[in-house]
């Protein structure tokens, strides 16, 4: 009988599948616990796989979610198969086609942190740490953001997030979740080039995004997400076709600007989203970076990490 804390790569599938099926098991992701119901063959055996390293406990007192992907229950699931996403019971937004079962899953955990986490800051941002120190990606869909995410995980960057970057109102400290890399299109094939014999959830197709999967985070940034990092770079990154690789000063005015508007709580925070920003800001380097090729890019967050600083714009 387990009772106790263990990888989930540790439990054996039969009972894997019967907690998830009963709801008995939550996942840690960083400082969450995430409880998870599935009956779903498909959605049972990804979790298994692209979250193998993660701990996990049964039956624990608290978590801070529980959430549920299941079939629709009406007649239409019939006629077009359909999935459902809930948390604690209840459904946040329309059945997805039933194909995208397991990335609803990832993009509804998203959506429960976006939407009740306000113990922290929460940004629309990848992030990343090296030496204590984070890098924090905000940047707008298709901005291969997600990309060189994955591209600086896989090459001694200890990922924290790919999509929300958390951090504490007071120490600004960031959190890791340590979660699977969303990639899309193009994206997938070039990150399974840059680092084969990674982990991937099966590709899904015809989704709103286009084609989607998830990419296993590395084993050291799993069994280090209890350990913060406190943010040092602001980069929007943008991906360019045929670009050279080019990492420019931001005015911090305008950072402050474009971290309000990719922020989840900025403005249900108040008073106290202002000045995380103000602080956050006050305390980075900002830089835009374009880049093309991914070798070039990871050098040159290399040489971000242990240059001499920014030139300083005029505000």
């Amino acid at each position: 009988m387990i009772n106790s804390d263990h990888r989930i790569k540790d439990i054996d599938p039969e009972s894997f599948r019967q907690l998830l099926s009963s709801g008995q098991i939550a996942i840690h992701t960083g400082p969450l616990l995430v409880r998870v119901r599935t009956q779903l063959s498909d959605v049972v055996r990804i979790l298994r796989i692209l979250y193998a390293e993660h701990p996990a406990t049964i039956n624990p007192e608290f978590s801070d979610f529980h959430v549920e992907v299941r079939l629709p229950l009406n007649l239409r699931r019939l006629l077009r198969p359909q999935v459902d996403f809930l948390i604690d019971g209840d459904r946040p937004f329309q059945p997805l086609p039933r194909d995208q079962a397991p990335a609803l899953l990832e993009w509804g955990m998203n959506w429960c942190i976006a939407a009740g986490c306000h113990q922290w800051f929460s940004i629309h941002a990848a992030s990343l740490e090296r030496d204590g120190q984070a890098v924090i990606l905000p940047a707008p869909p298709g901005s291969g953001k997600s990309t060189l995410c994955a591209a600086l995980a896989l090459r001694g960057w200890r990922l924290l997030s790919d999509e929300l970057t958390l951090l504490d109102h007071d120490s600004l400290a960031a959190h890791a979740l340590a979660r699977p890399i969303n990639l899309k299109n193009a994206s997938i094939d070039l990150i399974k080039k840059f680092g084969p014999g990674t982990h991937w959830s099966p590709t899904v197709y015809d989704t709103d995004k286009g084609l989607v999967t998830h990419m296993m985070p590395p084993e050291e940034s799993v069994s280090r997400m209890l350990d913060t990092a406190l943010p040092r770079w602001i980069v929007f990154p943008k991906y360019v076709p045929g670009a050279v690789s080019e990492l420019l000063p931001k005015s911090k005015a305008e950072t402050f600007i474009e971290i309000a508007q990719n922020a989840f709580n900025y403005s249900t925070l108040g008073e106290t989203g202002f000045d995380v920003v103000r602080r956050l800001i006050d305390r980075c380097e900002c830089y835009s970076f374009t880049y093309s090729r991914l070798e070039d890019a990871v050098m040159a967050f290399e040489n971000l990490a242990h240059g001499p600083g920014p030139t300083a714009l005029p505000e």
